[in-house]
């Protein structure tokens, strides 16, 4: 590393977190801590519930790796950020694990927008094909559309971390925010050229705008078949069933947008990190929720594994049951 303005594996960045004030940050830990474990639970107890049916269908089996990526995404910020809190508000992380957390958080949030467009399919399928949903929307095919959701996530944040962090950072490595996020990064480079941040609008351009152009289309052919049904009852019955879709791809588009696609420039860190804190903490335990409230196969599936866990608590075994859904 030359000087001060050439980054190095030895390197150490300083998160800076919420606050200096010791209450501040015993209530942010309080809240945060709760949140991570609701979250934790929420999403553990529909991977446990998905996994101990014996059949599971296509969105079933859909929402059990989208459980999976929120049960993963919280691990990665969570931890760091608790620590931080109880040391004084701040906490050190190398340049390896600052570029290792960025990685993972940005490809789970890519395969988690990559699974949205796979699920907008799936309700494009059930709705518009319904006839042909079975032999279309089999196992292989599924597990073929979340293996690409998450080698398109880890492909696309492969590149977008080795772009960031080849840039050169100023001789203060203090990052105003309570993990290592891209915008947070892009701040601390000591360049000011607007080619800089290619990387980041080619990544959301792959990330964001490709699933979002997918679902857009999904939900145009539905609504236009879904206006050819006559019965009432019927157009409300075949819109319910992308209630929960929907409102979960509005949340995690909404944030996504609003942090990442943006100049440099506008960057806030007290307002970015507000928003960070809803789109890491709240979001994921939201989803689990709207989705059990919406979604009979998860409610049942819920309901059987309280049954089980209520009538033998010392002795639930889930057997694995990979040949089937």
């Amino acid at each position: 590393m030359e000087g001060n303005n050439q980054t190095s594996s030895s390197m150490e960045f300083l998160l800076l977190g919420f606050s200096d004030q010791f209450r501040l940050r015993i209530f942010f830990f309080s809240i945060l801590l709760g949140l991570h474990l609701a979250t934790l639970a929420g999403n553990l107890l529909i991977l446990l519930a998905v996994s101990a049916e014996p059949s599971r269908p296509p969105m079933l089996f859909f929402l059990c790796q989208l459980s999976a990526i929120e049960f993963c995404y919280t691990l990665i910020v969570a931890p760091k950020a608790l620590a931080g809190l109880l040391s004084s508000g701040k906490g050190t992380i190398s340049f390896m694990g600052c570029a290792t957390q960025m990685h993972f958080f940005v490809a789970l949030g890519g395969a988690e927008c990559f699974l949205l467009a796979a699920m907008s399919y799936d309700r494009y399928v059930a709705i518009c094909q319904p006839l042909h949903y079975v032999a279309v929307m089999n196992q292989a095919f599924c597990l073929q559309l979340f293996v690409i959701s998450c080698l398109g996530g880890f492909v696309v944040s492969l590149g977008l971390t080795v772009a960031i962090f080849h840039l050169p950072f100023c001789s203060s490595h203090h990052i105003d925010h309570f993990f290592c996020d891209v915008p947070a990064l892009l701040h601390l480079a000591c360049t000011k050229s607007y080619i800089n941040e290619l990387p980041l609008l080619v990544a959301c351009t792959l990330i964001l705008l490709l699933p979002f152009l997918l679902i857009l289309i999904s939900y145009t052919c539905i609504c236009l078949a879904v206006m050819r049904i006559h019965d009432s009852s019927g157009r409300g019955k075949a819109f319910s069933t992308c209630i929960s879709h929907l409102v979960v791809t509005v949340l995690h588009y909404g944030c996504a947008t609003f942090i990442y696609v943006r100049p440099k420039s506008s960057y806030l860190p007290h307002r970015d990190k507000m928003v960070a804190l809803i789109y890491t903490s709240i979001t994921p335990l939201l989803y689990p929720l709207i989705y059990s409230v919406r979604n009979k196969e998860i409610k049942g599936a819920v309901r059987k594994l309280l049954q089980k866990l209520i009538t033998h608590p010392n002795c639930i075994i889930f057997k694995s049951r990979s040949a089937h859904f």
